[in-house]
């Protein structure tokens, strides 16, 4: 199971926020949720994304955009805009002064904005926790990465907005799915675009050799993996593995596997009652403590204090890209 499979049967691909947002220029709304990961999709109209560190990026019918969290963002009817709405954690809206507007800009079930006949309709997909195999799906992505017409799948476009616009029993379960399909096919897309993507275990799928050694990584984690195992297992000289990996993944064979072994755990110590020393030992830690001390290094809490807050109000903010 890789990274992205992983994601999408994990704890972190449930209760996506899902929302179908209509509006009229003048609009711009300063979204502060520090959510993992954001998918957005144009319907009618434009309206230009900025992301921190990323230039502004137009989005036009059928196009759709990916902005990775915690870090703000802004969607406007043109660039540079004042905002207008201010989007806090919890999904909460209101005006720069404070005044809220969850009533006020509410039109029904899943529909939002400042005109219930707006000319710019967008549909809103966030993953809102900070998710461990999900910070790995997300490192195969910039902060803000648009996908023309001609990239995305029009059949999956729809059919987030039928749900989004007939609700239905078992609405909630259809529209994550509908999302996770839609992220699967665009994580795709940005890797098969060889021209810029960026080293990460997804674009290390693209290296045949590196290829080999991701799938052996994920599919036996706990095996007690050494770069020369790997090479020996790919046909190929430690020095390659070791050179070939480093380049398409952007970190060293070991590196990774830490990686992909404290993600792996973190999934578990949210969705399992499972103790931290079984789980240490499904990822490959000989001990509980030891795998305490990297769990800890990694994502600045224990695995206790991890599963606490997995289990209470989300879980806590990722101190790092795995990357």
């Amino acid at each position: 199971m890789d990274p992205l499979s992983q994601f999408l049967t994990g704890p972190r691909a449930q209760s996506a926020f899902t929302l179908r947002v209509v509006m009229d220029p003048p609009f711009s709304i300063d979204v502060q949720d520090g959510a993992a990961l954001t998918v957005i999709v144009a319907v009618s109209g434009k309206a230009w994304i900025t992301a921190e560190g990323s230039a502004p990026r137009s989005l036009s019918p059928g196009q759709a955009a990916t902005v990775r969290g915690p870090a703000p963002y802004c969607v406007t009817d043109t660039p540079g805009r004042a905002p207008t709405v201010v989007i806090d954690a919890g999904q909460s809206c209101r005006t720069p002064d404070g005044e809220h507007l969850e009533l006020t800009m509410s039109h029904g079930v899943r529909t939002w904005g400042n005109s219930p006949d707006g000319a710019t309709v967008l549909l809103i997909g966030t993953y809102q926790t900070a998710a461990a195999a999900g910070q790995l799906v997300t490192s195969a992505l910039p902060a803000l990465a648009v996908f023309d017409s001609e990239e995305t799948d029009p059949v999956l476009l729809k059919l987030l907005e039928r749900e989004l616009t007939h609700p239905g029993l078992g609405q909630a379960s259809a529209l994550d799915r509908v999302l996770d399909l839609l992220l699967l096919h665009l994580v795709r897309v940005r890797v098969d675009r060889a021209e810029d993507a960026l080293p990460s275990w997804a674009a290390g799928t693209r290296d045949p050799i590196v290829a080999h050694a991701l799938a052996l990584l994920h599919e036996e984690p706990a095996a007690p993996w050494t770069v020369a195992e790997l090479a020996r297992r790919a046909h190929v000289s430690r020095a390659t593995m070791a050179a070939r990996f480093h380049t398409a993944v952007g970190q060293p064979p070991m590196s990774y596997l830490t990686t992909w072994r404290l993600a792996l755990a973190a999934d578990r110590l949210a969705s399992s009652a499972a103790t931290t020393a079984v789980i240490a030992g499904e990822v490959g830690y000989s001990n509980a403590f030891t795998f305490s001390t990297a769990f800890s290094r990694v994502y600045g809490v224990s695995p206790t204090g991890y599963r606490r807050s997995a289990h209470g109000s989300g879980l806590p903010e990722d101190r790092m890209h795995p990357n």
